[in-house]
Parts: C-alpha cells; structure tokens; sequence
C-alpha cells in the first residue's frame, strides 16, 4: 500500500465496457494507483484538458471514436503528448498492433487481461516515461528550445521551454502544433531536397517560429532545434530594455500573458512567494509600481507597441 502522504500515480482508464472499467479500476486502486475514467474517446479527450493522467489505458474497440483515433488526437494535447498510452483489446492481429502503435501507443495487451502483467507493464512504461521526463528537464534547464517530431509530423516530445515559446509566439500551443504539424510533414515529404540544419519557417502573428533541423533520433523521430525566426526572442528583448535577469524576464512575460502568481509558478516551477520576490525586482528595474504597469510595458516592447 502506498503512504497516504505519497501522491499516487494517475491512470486514466478509456473503455465502453462498465464491466471492464469497474474491474481494472478496483485492481489498480487496490495496487495504489489513482483511477479517473472516461466511457469514450471524446470524454477522454476532454478529461485530459483538466488533468494530465501518468498512463492511458485505451480500450481500442469502442463506438464514434475508436481508441486509435482517440489516441492520436491525445497526443495532439502538449501537456499529454509524452503520456504512455497501453491499447487493450480482443483484436490481436498484427495490422491492429501496428495501427495501435502508429496511433501513439507504446504497447498492446489483448482481452481478457491479465492484472499481473498489466501492472507489471504500467510500472515498466511510467519508469520509461519519468527517465524520459528528466531528460526533457535537463535540457529545459540548460535553456534548450527542443522537440522531436515523428514522420508523420506529429509531436513525439518537446521541452517546457518549447512550449512557452509556442505559446507566446502563436497564441496556443495546439495552434502552435498545429502549424508546426503540417509545415513539418510537408518538409519530410520532400527530405531528399533538404540538408541537415536546414530551416523550416512557421509563419505566426509574432514573426513566426523556425525549426532547425538536427537529425533523426530513430528511423521515425526527428530532433528539431525551436527559436523566433529571424528576431530576438521576449526574453532576451526584456532582459536587453529592462535589465532584467533570464528568470525575471520569464516572469514577466507571464505577467504580460495575464497570469497569476499561482499560475506562473506551475509553469516555470517556482513557489509563488519566489515568483513575488522576482516581481519586486522587475518592479524597481522597470520603475514601475504594480503588475498592471508592468504588464501593459511588457506587452508594448513585445507586441511593438
């Protein structure tokens, strides 16, 4: 049994069936996993706009929105794109396991299943998954503006630095992706033409966005390095007008984007206290009294104003 202190690890469970959902959520609440469910591919699409699960088990047969359809349009969430996703199903045939791993998913266990090895499996992926997820920290945490993208253009992983980049540039990170997405299928499309390093230049309301290309991680990933295209990006323009250190300037981009101190310390990792405390210095660099100041300053230098 888990410490009840200790946070318990998030499995969303996406099924039709209520016989199957009230087995495999009694089981796994019993090996001390936190259960949410969804009875549908859109009801799942919408649980995963409010909370980000640790693992998706995905029923792959169910009416309206198979779970293969569900899984790809999941991992089309950035907050959801690195969850592992374990298809279950009767179909065992190998046009099926590859359709499910082409959706996204990172395994396949057939009906009727098997607890003991669904758990084992769970365990297996979210260590694969946190290995990952450190590795996507360090390198936010050196300032990387990194994604990696697979064949088909959809997003394998980025870094949280690359989202707030998107965010900021485009407006949404799902717009962001979106264009990223197409512009990069179209790109692989025609691989032979380009070089390694090679640009691609996503157009955007704040001067667009340019990936540069790396190379391939596997036979169908690609690494891409995310920056402005052809401009200075925010916080280098804040850190250069306002004298601003790389963390204050963060902060107060967020601050222009009308988030609160809450808000901006889930996103960059901080305590609100910590996130106050910059804010008096951006304040006294800035000669500003307040947030509403500092906010409409910010935005004009940014949106160029």
């Amino acid at each position: 049994m888990n410490d009840p202190a200790t946070p318990r690890d998030i499995v969303l469970i996406v099924d039709d069936s209520p016989q199957a959902l009230g087995f495999l959520t009694d089981a796994l609440e019993q090996s001390g996993f936190s259960v949410l469910i969804a009875t549908s591919g859109h009801a799942a699409l919408k649980v995963v706009e409010r909370i980000t699960p640790d693992i998706v088990l995905m029923d792959a047969v169910m009416p309206e929105m198979d779970g293969f359809e569900t899984c790809t349009r999941i991992k089309t969430t950035a907050s959801v794109t690195q969850v592992p996703v374990i298809f279950m199903t009767g179909l065992s045939e190998t046009e099926h396991i590859i359709h499910a791993l082409e959706a996204g998913g990172v395994d396949y266990l057939t009906k009727p299943i098997n607890i003991d090895e669904l758990q084992a499996r769970i365990r297996v992926h979210l260590a694969n998954a946190r290995a990952a997820q450190s590795a996507r920290i360090a390198l936010d945490a050196a300032g990387r503006h990194l994604l990696a993208i697979g064949k088909d253009g959809y997003l394998r992983w980025s870094t949280p630095q690359a989202n707030n980049l998107i965010e900021l540039t485009m407006g949404t990170t799902k717009a962001g992706y979106s264009a990223i997405s197409t512009s990069v299928a179209e790109w692989m499309s025609e691989r032979d033409t380009h070089k390694d390093g090679a640009a691609i230049i996503i157009p955007g309301d704040q001067g667009g966005l340019q990936l540069g290309y790396l190379g391939a991680l596997t036979a169908d990933e690609y690494l891409f390095r995310l920056t402005l295209a052809n401009q200075a990006s925010p916080n280098d323009l804040l850190r250069q007008n306002f004298g601003l250190t790389t963390r204050e300037a963060e902060v107060l981009i967020w601050i222009a984007k009308g988030k609160s101190n809450r808000d901006i310390g889930e996103i960059l990792g901080l305590s609100a206290r910590t996130v106050n405390k910059h804010l008096e210095q951006v304040y006294i660099k800035m000669g500003v009294e307040n947030r509403a100041t500092a906010a409409v300053k910010a935005a004009g230098l940014l949106h160029g104003i």
